[in-house]
Parts: C-alpha cells; structure tokens; sequence
C-alpha cells in the first residue's frame, strides 16, 4: 500500500511538473485601483492563487479543529470520573489512567 501511495504522489508531481513548465508565459496581474503587473509568469501567479487558497481553507477548519479538541478532553474527563466513580462504589483501588495511542506508537506520515 506504501509503495502504492508514493507511486500516485510522484505520478501527481510529474503532471503538475509537466503543467507548470507549459504554462510559463507572460502574463498581467490586475489589481484593484488599477495597479498593474506586467510579465509574471502564469505558473507564479497560479501558485500564488494556490497557496492563498489552501491558507483560507486552514484558517476555516480551525475553529472546528478546536471544538473537537475541546469535546475531546471533555469526554476523557467525563470517562475518568465515571471510572472513579465505578471503582468507588466496587470498592476497588481505581484504575490507573489510559495511556494514548499515539504516546506508544506515534504516527508517521504515509
């Protein structure tokens, strides 16, 4: 599966490579108050366009990145004080806390 992915990553280089390399000629850039650009590159300007928008869709997600995370630690303390609860009314010594998947075995990238 690992071999697989890295195939589709370079197969997706090589096209967007061969793309950016067709698309270097002139172009102007319009901004408002008439402020003009003349002769940058097409593939410079759609980078630029690119990236703008992959920061825009970051910034959207991170309010709800943050309401996970915080329903997250919420729901572990709500475990932890039913565990609690549960060992006191068994009468038993309570349960040592969980250990996170990802601090025995962090996660690597594919």
């Amino acid at each position: 599966m690992r071999y697989l992915v890295w195939a589709l990553r370079l197969l997706v280089f090589v096209a967007v490579l061969m793309f950016a390399v067709k698309n270097t000629g002139p172009v102007a850039v319009n901004f408002y108050a008439d402020y003009v650009v003349q002769d940058v590159p097409l593939i410079v300007v759609m980078l630029a366009a690119f990236v703008v928008g992959a920061l825009f869709g970051l910034l959207l997600t991170v309010p709800a990145a943050m309401r996970r995370r915080r329903e997250a630690v919420r729901l572990r303390r709500e475990v932890e004080r039913l565990q609690a609860q549960l060992a006191a009314a068994n009468g038993a010594a309570p349960a040592p806390a969980p250990v996170a998947p990802e601090a025995v075995a962090p996660m690597s990238p594919l």
